[in-house]
């Protein structure tokens, strides 16, 4: 019971500590001030969430559950901000120039929010079109080497040369290929979606038992019939292994796509920071990347044990 509340209450008083080692500690002269406290502000916003979580989980039990399994890892996340802010903004030991103070970190989001807005809409709609087809052409073309043992003979030596090149290598090509570099930017991502999807896909498809199709046989399935309601239902948990890849793949390739001449996006904002040499703005464009590449990861597992519930807990994210 001690170690249960422990665990509880542990978020608190890492928050505690953070907001008395910045309020006590004096940044060093080296780092240029912040117009306003930021870090301090988000400090105080995190210590009043888990004082409620805290009040809550006496009355809602699954609030009392969350607490208990994640308490120990917010209080190790806000340990190790307060340690970045005791090494970057209190003692100066990197580089002022490349390591900021989180109060200007945290400042960008509140000083360039708009801009910051614009991006995201930029890049989620880059990425939306980009990520759409790779994905409907790495789907079909998953089904067909899989389903299709001369389609397999003919498309598999092309997958294995040209899916294993990093899309972002085909740039230079791409680049003078199409008219505009927003075109390039869609197909340098639909070509990171599109090859873990067939891949995955194949595979899954592949790796079906024989003895379903002969039951649907057996049973007078016609031949489109065992194709989608055979095959790509038991091939689903590999089918999302590909999708998870692929979503992983395409960030990486959307942020390098948007550096080649694309006029808004994070990949330019990152880009345009770090040539304006504003490292508080690249770390908070980082930061805002990963934020949005783990709520659609987190997406995608809710939309997978939603339509396998017999796999949920299987593969957790």
């Amino acid at each position: 019971m001690v170690i249960k509340q422990i665990k509880k209450v542990s978020a608190i008083l890492s928050a505690l500590l953070a907001i008395q080692v910045h309020i006590r500690m004096p940044n060093s002269p080296l780092q240029p001030e912040a117009s306003k406290p930021y870090f301090l502000y988000l400090l105080y916003a995190a210590l009043a969430v888990f004082v409620v979580s805290y009040l809550l989980s006496f009355f809602v039990k699954p609030v009392d559950k969350k607490l208990e399994s994640t308490g120990p890892l917010l209080a190790g996340g806000v340990l190790l901000l307060n340690i970045v802010n005791i090494v970057c903004s209190k003692l100066a030991l990197l580089p002022v120039l490349f390591f900021p103070s989180l109060d200007r970190v945290f400042g960008v989001y509140v000083n360039d929010w708009e801009l910051l807005l614009k991006c995201i809409g930029s890049s989620g709609k880059l990425l939306l079109i980009g990520f759409s087809i790779g994905a409907v052409i790495g789907f079909g073309t998953g089904i067909l080497v899989g389903f299709n043992k001369k389609a397999a003979y003919w498309f598999n030596p092309f997958v294995k040369i040209i899916g294993p090149i990093p899309a972002t290598s085909w740039s230079p090509l791409v680049l003078s290929l199409f008219a505009t570099s927003y075109q390039a930017a869609v197909f340098m991502i639909a070509l990171s979606v599109w090859f873990p999807i067939t891949v995955m896909t194949s595979n899954g498809i592949a790796n079906v038992q024989q003895t379903y199709f002969e039951v649907a046989d057996t049973l007078g399935a016609g031949k489109f019939w065992k194709i989608f309601r055979v095959g790509i239902p038991a091939a689903l948990p590999s089918v999302f292994l590909g999708f998870f890849y692929a979503t992983t793949g395409s960030f990486v390739t959307l942020v390098t796509a948007e550096m080649f001449g694309c006029k808004l996006g994070i990949g330019w904002y990152l880009n345009w920071q770090k040539s304006m040499m504003l490292y508080a703005n690249v770390y908070a464009g980082l930061i805002l990347l990963a934020v949005l590449c783990n709520l659609i990861i987190t997406l995608l597992f809710k939309v997978k044990d939603r339509l396998l519930n017999w796999q949920k807990g299987v593969i957790k994210w």
